[in-house]
């Protein structure tokens, strides 16, 4: 397997793929979805700025999926960047032929396996972090795993979570559900997770402390050593308010 560390400006990403043609196909995609944001983002300054649901003028397909799900969960379009460049990426991937592709962008995962994937869960000070991780059986659709954290980054957050991850087949809503569960999410206090039904969330497991919330059907949780070396640290336009 290829394990690719990829950056363009504020994009840093891990690439996993079998052949260098999907690898390459990857960093295409993810390029493209930039270029769509920067565009829309030269044009709406707003669109950039705003923590609250926004509607766009005139977006494209990338900064359009990104509103949508953002809209849906109560944040800012730029809530969802970071899954939806994912996407892009693995779209291309399988575009490319791939059968098996991944990108982690900064903790926001876009996935199609046709292999059983372990996926460490990584949550800060927790004395549950890097002890745990997930087992994701193989499947041909893409999979969005999505990662907020109100104690691991730089980002802007307003909870107090060590780690919110958020499973569904929608790259961008994965990610900016993780952004608005972290947000609103205390462990006496779980009923941001009400208005997940009916949304095409999966499942969640949120770490704050000692304490694990789960919601929805989520993958095996097994035992597992996490090396921290390969976590890819940093995401997408992290200084516009992402948790």
């Amino acid at each position: 397997m290829i394990r690719e560390h990829f950056e363009f400006r504020q994009t840093i990403a891990t690439i996993l793929a079998d052949d260098p043609r999907h690898v390459n196909a990857a960093k295409s995609g993810m390029l493209v979805a930039r270029h769509e944001v920067e565009r829309q983002n030269a044009g709406d300054p707003y669109f950039s700025t705003t923590l609250e649901p926004y509607t766009p003028q005139n977006p494209t397909e990338v900064p359009a999926s990104m509103a949508r799900a953002a809209a849906e969960a109560g944040v800012g379009p730029m809530a969802a960047v970071a899954g939806a460049i994912a996407r892009a990426g693995v779209e291309a991937m399988i575009e490319a032929g791939a059968v098996f592709g991944l990108v982690d962008n900064g903790g926001d995962i876009a996935l199609v396996n046709d292999r059983e994937v372990t996926i460490g869960i990584y949550a800060g000070a927790s004395p549950l972090s890097g002890r745990f991780a997930f087992r994701v059986p193989p499947s041909e659709e893409i999979l969005g795993i999505c990662t907020s954290s109100a104690t691991v980054g730089p980002s802007i957050s307003f909870g107090t979570a060590d780690a919110v991850t958020v499973f569904a087949p929608d790259v961008a809503a994965a990610d900016a559900w993780a952004t608005a569960i972290c947000n609103r999410i205390a462990a006496d206090d779980t009923s941001v997770l009400d208005a997940l039904s009916g949304t095409s969330i999966r499942g969640v497991l949120v770490v704050i402390g000692d304490a694990v919330i789960r919601w929805g059907e989520l993958p095996p949780i097994v035992r597992a050593r996490v090396d921290e070396r390969l976590i890819t640290a940093g995401s997408d336009w992290q200084y516009y308010g992402r948790s």
